[in-house]
């Protein structure tokens, strides 16, 4: 099958491999399910009562539990956008501290959304359990995607914080690793002496300086005897 080039350079270009890479596309479904999670009981969370005209949340008339949800995912939503902008600029990152500082904060940030959405879903099905039945008569659909895509969520982010561990692992700043390599390749560069090669003494001779005898401490050498002199007799 013929591929023309324009299709093949759009699929070579840099923002086709940037959405193709699995911490985009994962951020992308950690933001749509954020979205449906807030946006679902912000409109259809609060219901009023056949007797009573006041607003109440669908979720066992507790509106800690509407508020927590549409709170955490409004700010799971924003967390999402920021890191997409954050993940376009990563090629511009030149300090290794800095990107290894980022890295750290997409795994911590990760796993601690991970852990909301897991106390959020327990809470928020909690209380659907205990919601009378039948006690609003719109708003069961909205929290019953909320409470689903809440558990999606916490698989989601699970996936994200491994893909930042990984990230972290691979990139982890080995110290003198460099100078290692560096000291290992001088010295098997440097050539050994073998068994075969006859060794190069320095020849001694009146008028030759032997490198040993002018290495030895003064101290090291033989005191010299003194002569004794013959005086006449007058």
């Amino acid at each position: 099958m013929h591929i023309p080039e324009s299709l093949q350079e759009l699929a070579n270009s840099e923002t086709v491999q940037f959405l193709r890479r699995p911490k985009t596309i994962t951020r992308v479904f950690e933001g749509v399910f954020s979205l449906i999670i807030f946006s679902s009981l912000l409109t259809d969370g609060y219901q009023n009562k056949m007797e009573s005209p006041q607003l109440h949340c669908i979720l066992n008339s507790n509106s800690v539990a509407c508020s927590f949800a549409v709170g955490a995912g409004f700010l799971a939503f924003l967390s999402c956008l920021a890191f997409l902008v954050l993940d376009t600029q990563e090629t511009c990152i030149a300090g290794t501290r800095f990107k290894t500082a980022f890295q750290l904060l997409d795994f911590v940030l990760a796993v601690l959304w991970a852990v909301v959405w897991f106390v959020g879903f327990c809470f928020l099905a909690n209380q659907w359990q205990h919601s009378p039945p039948k006690e609003f008569l719109l708003g069961s659909s909205s929290a019953q995607a909320a409470i689903a895509f809440t558990f999606f969520s916490i698989l989601v982010w699970i996936f994200q914080a491994y893909l930042a561990f990984q990230d972290l692992r691979n990139d982890a700043p080995v110290p003198y690793k460099r100078s290692l390599d560096e000291g290992g390749m001088v010295l098997t560069t440097l050539p050994l002496p073998s068994a075969t090669s006859p060794v190069n003494m320095p020849t001694t001779g009146p008028n030759s300086l032997s490198y040993a005898s002018s290495a030895l401490s003064p101290c090291l050498t033989a005191p010299k005897a003194p002569r004794l002199a013959m005086m006449p007799d007058n």
